[in-house]
């Protein structure tokens, strides 16, 4: 059943920040695929993330790097086609932004052009400030991303959790403020200590939406696939599943393989 509230159409940007000045808290999940868009958009979710660990759920990449921008506008495309209510966002990939200003604005416009998403996502502080102004430039909206970035996977060398020393707390909170000053609609803040989650989320006015960043984050948000049980090997301590769908849909396969040995299936009210 959907808990959304039934007076709010098409959720924005301007949503977005409404929530985080009245208190409300901001749900996300990913999504990858038509089917699994719709279902989640249905269930009243604000923010729908196609995101680029895309690369890993439905492309089984031990990183998010090898992923493109023609396969990201493709599942982004997918997605925008099942959703009715959600803001949808589309992570800018690996190499389509990092160092080139220009190169950035047009991975930007082809994502908005080509799938029909409302905003673009990309990592990293003051080192990308100039990409991330010309895609605002634009009019393209755009959400940043702090503290653990998975696209600077090899640089990091682990994915353990970020900002626990005081020289990249202090940095992570002047890149934040730098996001907002810019015109950033939200930031994502990736597997940072809780309490910073809190001194970021109450130093800048636009939402801060928390993945393993605690509890004090204006919003939280989790890989579908993760929620749901459908991958079983990824236990961040982060992580809260909300069902078994792996366990669920294994022995919905095993029964229909049985029938099919036993030649149970199909039977005469299934035959025409």
């Amino acid at each position: 059943m959907s808990v959304h509230t039934p007076d709010i159409k098409r959720v924005t940007t301007h949503t977005i920040q409404e929530m985080k000045n009245r208190g409300e808290k901001i749900s996300c999940l990913t999504a990858y695929d038509y089917s699994m868009a719709g279902i989640v958009d249905a269930a009243g979710v604000e923010l729908i993330l196609v995101g680029d660990s895309a690369s890993n759920v439905m492309a089984g990449h031990e990183t998010t790097l090898p992923i493109t921008i023609d396969q990201m506008i493709y599942h982004a495309t997918s997605v925008v086609r099942a959703v009715k209510r959600a803001l949808v966002v589309v992570d800018l990939p690996f190499g389509s932004y990092q160092g080139n200003s220009r190169e950035a604005l047009n991975s930007a416009i082809r994502i908005m052009k080509e799938s029909g998403a409302h905003a673009v996502k990309l990592e990293g502080g003051l080192e990308i400030k100039d990409s991330i102004i010309r895609i605002l430039s634009a009019g393209v909206p755009v959400m940043g991303h702090l503290g653990l970035t998975p696209q600077s996977i090899y640089k990091f060398g682990t994915y353990t959790v970020r900002a626990k020393q005081e020289t990249e707390a202090d940095k992570l909170i002047e890149d934040a403020k730098m996001l907002e000053d810019v015109g950033c609609f939200s930031v994502v803040l990736e597997k940072i200590p809780a309490k910073l989650t809190k001194k970021v989320s109450e130093s800048i006015s636009i939402p801060t939406v928390g993945i393993g960043a605690g509890p004090h984050a204006d919003g939280q948000i989790l890989v579908l696939h993760d929620l749901l049980g459908i991958n079983k090997e990824f236990k961040p301590r982060f992580l809260r599943r909300y069902a078994d769908l792996n366990g669920v849909m294994t022995d919905a396969i095993s029964n229909y393989i049985k029938d099919v040995k036993g030649k149970s299936f199909p039977n005469e009210q299934e035959s025409y």
